[in-house]
C-alpha cells in the first residue's frame, strides 16, 4: 500500500539561511573538484601511475554516473525511515572529509613504494564520497522554498558555481602555492564545516509527521504523478552536453579559431567570459523562466545552446564565432536555472532524491564519454 501523503508546511518564501548553507556546500564541492582536477594528473606522474590514467578515467566516469542514483535511492529511504535525508548527506560529507585528510597525511608522509598504492584507492574513495552526498544535498533545495521559487535559487547556485569556475586559474595558483597536503587538509575542513552548517540550519525543516518528511505546501501537485525518468535524464544530458562542450571542447577550438584575437596562453579567457556572462544573466533569467514556464524555457534554451555549439564548431570567422559564443552563454544560463527545477517537477514526491540522482547521472555522462575518447 502506498504511504500516506505527508502534511504540508506553510512555506511560501525562500528560506535564505538554508539556501546559503547549501550554496556554501556547493561552493566547497566546486573548489574540491578544481583541486582534484589540478592534482590528479600531477600525483599520477609523481608516483608513477600514468599507466593507470585511462583506467582511472573510466572508473571516475562510472562512479560519477552510477553513484548519484544509488545515493538517491538510499536518500529516499532515509527520508521516510528517519524523517529526513540528512543521514546519507552527513555520511557522505564525513567520508569525503576523512578522505581529504587521508590523502593529505599520505602526501605529508611521502609514501614509499608499498604505501604509494594507497593513493589510487583513496582517489576512488574520494570520488565515491563526493558523489554520495552531492545529489542528496542539492535535492534539499526543494524543501527550502515553493516550486515557483526554484529557478531563483538555482540562479544563486549558478552564480556561485560559474564565478568559481571562472576563477579557476587563480584558485589553481593558490593551491599550487600552498601545496597538495595543505590543500587537501583545507578541503576536508571546508566540506565538513559547510556540511555541518547545512545540517544545523535545515533540520528544522525536516520535522516528522507519522515518520514522514514534511514538504513545502507549493509542491502538492507533485505527489501522485508517475516519475518521468526519461525526461529527467534528458534534462541532465542536455545540461551535461553544454557543460562538457564548454570545458572540454571550446578551449581547444578557441585556441585555433580565435588565435588572431588571443594568444595560446590566454585563449581560455573566452570560456571564462562565457561563465561570467552566464552568471550575470542567471538572476534575470530566473524571472523569465518563471514567466514563460520551465518546459518552454528549457526547449528554447536547448535550441539556442545546440545551434550556437554548431556555429562555434562550423564557422571560421572570429566575429561569427564570438557571436555564437554569446548566444551559447544565453542558452547555457537559461539551462542552468531551469533544468534541475524541471527535473524535480517531473519526479514523484516519494522518489525525489532518486530522480535528482538520475538528473546528475545525465549531467555527468557526456563529460565521461568525452574524457574517455580524449584519453584513448
Amino acid at each position: 500500500m502506498e504511504a500516506s501523503i505527508p502534511q504540508q508546511t506553510q512555506q511560501d518564501e525562500i528560506q535564505w539561511k538554508q539556501l546559503w548553507s547549501l550554496t556554501a556546500l556547493y561552493a566547497s564541492v566546486v573548489i574540491g573538484w578544481i583541486a582534484y582536477q589540478n592534482y590528479q594528473p600531477k600525483l599520477l606522474v609523481k608516483f608513477q601511475f600514468t599507466d593507470f590514467a585511462f583506467l582511472l578515467t573510466v572508473a571516475q566516469g562510472i562512479i560519477l554516473v552510477v553513484t548519484p542514483m544509488i545515493a538517491g535511492r538510499i536518500g529516499d529511504r532515509y527520508r521516510f525511515e528517519k524523517g529526513n535525508r540528512m543521514p546519507i548527506i552527513s555520511a557522505g560529507i564525513s567520508f569525503a572529509a576523512m578522505i581529504f585528510m587521508a590523502v593529505a597525511f599520505t602526501l605529508l608522509g611521502n609514501p614509499g613504494e608499498i604505501f604509494k598504492w594507497v593513493l589510487p584507492v583513496l582517489i576512488i574513495f574520494w570520488l565515491i564520497a563526493m558523489s554520495i552526498f552531492t545529489s542528496p544535498a542539492l535535492s534539499t533545495i526543494e524543501t527550502f522554498m515553493p516550486v515557483d521559487k526554484l529557478p531563483r535559487a538555482m540562479a544563486v547556485l549558478t552564480i556561485v558555481g560559474n564565478l568559481l569556475y571562472s576563477l579557476e586559474p587563480v584558485i589553481v595558483d593558490i593551491i599550487d602555492y600552498i601545496g597538495a597536503p595543505v590543500t587537501f587538509i583545507s578541503g576536508g575542513f571546508v566540506v565538513f564545516l559547510s556540511g555541518y552548517a547545512l545540517k544545523k540550519n535545515s533540520m528544522s525543516l525536516f520535522e516528522k509527521n507519522d515518520g514522514k518528511e514534511l514538504r513545502p505546501q507549493a509542491s502538492i501537485q507533485l505527489d501522485t504523478q508517475k516519475s518521468q525518468y526519461m525526461d529527467i535524464l534528458v534534462y541532465g544530458l542536455v545540461l551535461g552536453v553544454a557543460t562538457a562542450v564548454l570545458f572540454k571542447i571550446f578551449p581547444d577550438v578557441m585556441q585555433t579559431k580565435l588565435s588572431v584575437l588571443f594568444t595560446s596562453d590566454n585563449s581560455k579567457i573566452v570560456s571564462v567570459g562565457v561563465l561570467i556572462i552566464s552568471a550575470i544573466l542567471s538572476l534575470p533569467f530566473s524571472t523569465l523562466v518563471n514567466t514563460y514556464g520551465l518546459q518552454r524555457s528549457f526547449w528554447v534554451s536547448t535550441i539556442f545552446t545546440f545551434v550556437s555549439i554548431a556555429g562555434v564548431l562550423l564557422f571560421q570567422a572570429p566575429l561569427a564565432v564570438l557571436l555564437m559564443l554569446a548566444i551559447f552563454a544565453i542558452g547555457f544560463s537559461a539551462l542552468s536555472v531551469s533544468t534541475l527545477p524541471l527535473a524535480i517537477g517531473k519526479a514523484n514526491y516519494y522518489q525525489k532524491v532518486f530522480c535528482v540522482g538520475i538528473f546528475f547521472a545525465g549531467v555527468e555522462l557526456p563529460d565521461f564519454i568525452i574524457e574517455v575518447v580524449q584519453a584513448l
